[in-house]
């Protein structure tokens, strides 16, 4: 991941920040209240997880930590075909980073689930 460019207010918050990871580009912001936008720290969560697939995920969220990210879950297998992990970003939005270790159908996935879930 690579910032590209951010609009910051002369009090320091930042309107808006381009994030480029490998070609497709996430726009975020800081929390703006005067127009509804809340962070998750204000609602005491979040609502939206953000999954972004990568070449490799530990040496991905190993960097997202390095910038300021707080792991939140280390990376591991898992059933339907990809080892992930995830992290939470200074503003408290949660980035789920994985990356496919094995081709699975939809039907193989549902069998695994339903393993796992009975």
């Amino acid at each position: 991941m690579t910032e590209k460019f951010r609009l910051t207010e002369p009090s320091g918050r930042i309107g808006h920040a381009e994030l480029d990871f490998a070609g497709a580009t996430v726009m975020v912001s800081e929390e703006y209240p005067e127009y509804g936008i809340q962070s998750p720290t204000t609602i005491g969560g979040t609502s939206v997880a953000i999954h972004l697939h990568v070449d490799d995920c530990d040496a991905a969220l190993a960097h997202a930590v390095e910038c300021g990210a707080t792991l939140v879950r280390a990376p591991q297998d898992h059933f339907y075909g990809e080892r992930g992990g995830t992290v939470r970003d200074p503003f408290g939005h949660e980035w789920v980073i994985g990356h496919e270790i094995e081709k699975l159908t939809p039907e193989e996935m549902q069998r695994r689930y339903t393993a796992m879930m009975t």
